[in-house]
């Protein structure tokens, strides 16, 4: 008896499979959106006339940037409306006097920028201790608490940020500038941006079981930061170098510190992966298919975005200097931290590399970035001294 196979049926297509998508957006996604422009609208009419075509360009790019974000990732929603009431609510409790910082109850103990990423800075250590002790003790509830205080986190960090951009307009025109230009900021922008990265990546694969593991490389900048705010005094706002005054920092600076934030949690989950891999906490962390999955993504980000970030660097040399690239310390390593992750991607996508030779790699990947990011400030100069110890 002959067997052959009648053809496929024809399945039919539901009509909600050809309503667009945004039909399916619910009211507070509208809402949210909503917000966001009317917030952009408000900072136009109220700043412009301290922006230029660049600024203005920037704000109204990020406005459907952060929606999207805020559609497709829910929590955000809720840091950006948290972030945004206490700014403005800083704002407003400063009244355009500077000196308010240490008057006004608010900003004297919660949301003045000082204050703000001293509260980013505890709720770091207390989520790290939580994430810590629920690794120790297999508790939900402590690593719920993790993840609570490392939200918390992020919204003082932010606030912190947004408001020392407003204190430094206070401190004088010639003074203002974005807050991404010395290494107190930039470690502050290291730990707000890896902690979103990694709360990113704990709701995408519900567990918060990485989090004794990525916290503490994020606690180390917070360290470092600390550090170098009260020997340095850096928690001063301090007139721009002049090489710094750009427009270009704007997109360079955040970029490269999502490259570094990616690269960063790749690394950590690298330790993790080894652990499992070789039959260690294989109940108290996720599966290594997990694992390798995560770790690809991060550092995937981290590449492009640190792409990004490479080629507006150029530009702004170009601009500051006269020449795209001029093999100076800081871009030759910044360039050895791109062919090395360049190398890494190529290997896993096209050569099917998979296992510990990738989590190892990762791992070593990180003391690269570290020393391209921190030391070549320490042991070398060069065009890029502004940044130094």
């Amino acid at each position: 008896m002959e067997l052959t196979s009648s053809p496929p049926a024809h399945r039919p297509v539901s009509p909600a499979a050809h309503v667009n998508w945004l039909t399916r957006l619910s009211v507070s996604d509208w809402l949210f959106a909503i917000a966001v422009v009317f917030g952009a609208g408000i900072a136009y009419v109220r700043c412009s006339q301290f922006m230029d075509g660049y600024d203005i360009g920037i704000l109204f790019i990020h406005a459907p940037l952060i929606i999207a974000l805020g559609w497709a990732w829910r929590p955000f929603r809720l840091f950006v409306v948290a972030v945004a009431v206490l700014a403005l609510f800083s704002i407003w409790l400063y009244q355009g006097d500077l000196a308010r910082a240490e008057q006004a109850f608010f900003l004297k103990y919660l949301i003045s920028s000082q204050t703000a990423i001293t509260w980013m800075s505890v709720f770091l250590f207390t989520a790290t201790g939580a994430y810590w002790l629920g690794f120790a003790t297999r508790s939900d509830s402590a690593e719920r608490t993790g993840s609570s205080m490392a939200w918390i986190a992020t919204v003082m960090g932010a606030t912190g940020l947004l408001v020392r951009w407003y204190e430094s307009y206070l401190a004088g025109p010639d003074i203002a500038h974005i807050p991404i230009s010395n290494l107190y900021e930039a470690f502050i922008l290291f730990s707000l941006v890896t902690a979103l990265l990694y709360l990113f990546y704990e709701g995408r694969y519900n567990t918060r079981k990485l989090g004794a593991f990525v916290l503490p490389v994020i606690c180390a900048a917070v360290i470092f930061m600390l550090w170098y705010s009260i020997t340095r005094e850096a928690y001063q706002v301090q007139p721009l170098n002049p090489a710094l005054q750009s427009y270009w920092k704007k997109i360079h600076v955040p970029s490269n510190f999502i490259g570094y934030g990616g690269f960063a949690i790749a690394a950590m989950v690298g330790i993790a992966y080894l652990f499992v891999s070789r039959g260690k906490f294989t109940n108290r962390l996720p599966e290594l298919r997990v694992l390798e999955d995560v770790m690809y993504k991060a550092i995937a980000i981290g590449f492009a975005f640190f792409t990004i970030a490479t080629i507006f660097g150029a530009l702004w040399g170009a601009e500051a200097w006269g020449s795209y690239w001029q093999w100076d310390p800081k871009e030759t390593c910044a360039l050895i931290v791109w062919v090395n992750y360049a190398i890494w991607l190529h290997m896993r996508l096209t050569r099917n590399l998979r296992g510990e030779m990738l989590a190892w790699w990762a791992i070593a990947g990180l003391f690269v970035s570290t020393f391209a990011f921190l030391g070549v400030n320490l042991f070398l100069t060069g065009r890029h001294s502004y940044g130094a110890l």
